[in-house]
């Protein structure tokens, strides 16, 4: 038991510690309305203000990345699967609404320092001044924003798979030749023996 307990806690750890209080991850549905709200206000506000901030979007409804889902709402102990997900570094978020984002705000900025939250507050305050002209200039930040996908990595697989079956393919076709070149060399010295036995 103490074995499992330490386990879980190691593994606990290792979410938390995975992320700093500048990253998201969100967990979101593409025909979740909040979670359109919430990504959007993510896409044109937030990552504008923190140029540390990192974000990663994960598509529930793609059967891949669930178990991904899963775990986090484990790690989150939430009961229920609805969506949008905010992790944010330790802290756990389900929904959204506007009156979230300040909450959103001070979870980014735990562990940030007081340097990082004084450049914040003046990008907040040029974002809210020109927001057009301020996004143009820091158009980099849409970088910030990645998409997550556990199948990502499946074509490199799915060719690596193709190669294989093509090489065992070969192995078989070879395998099936040279024993079919036994069978005939065979079956010509049991005929051959035959006849020499008439």
């Amino acid at each position: 038991m103490k074995k499992t307990s330490f386990l879980s806690a190691i593994l606990g750890l290792s979410f938390i510690g995975a992320a700093s209080a500048a990253d998201i991850t969100v967990y979101y549905s593409p025909s979740c309305p909040h979670c359109h709200h919430a990504r959007e206000f993510i896409s044109s506000t937030l990552v504008y203000e923190y140029p540390e901030l990192k974000v990663t979007e994960v598509n529930v409804m793609d059967q891949a990345n669930m178990e991904k889902f899963q775990a986090a709402l484990t790690e989150c102990k939430f009961d229920n699967g609805g969506v949008p997900v905010l992790v944010i570094g330790d802290k756990c978020e389900q929904g959204y609404a506007e009156f979230m984002q300040d909450t959103l705000r001070q979870h980014i900025e735990a562990d940030l320092s007081d340097e990082q939250k004084a450049v914040a507050a003046e990008n907040k305050k040029a974002l809210a001044a020109d927001a057009e002209k301020f996004k143009s200039e820091h158009a980099d930040r849409v970088n910030a924003i990645s998409e997550y996908s556990a199948t990502v990595a499946e074509p490199a697989t799915e060719e690596a798979t193709e190669s294989e079956t093509e090489k065992k393919n070969e192995g078989s076709v070879a395998w099936f030749w040279g024993l079919l070149i036994v069978l005939v060399a065979g079956l010509g010295y049991v005929l051959v023996r035959k006849d020499k036995r008439k």
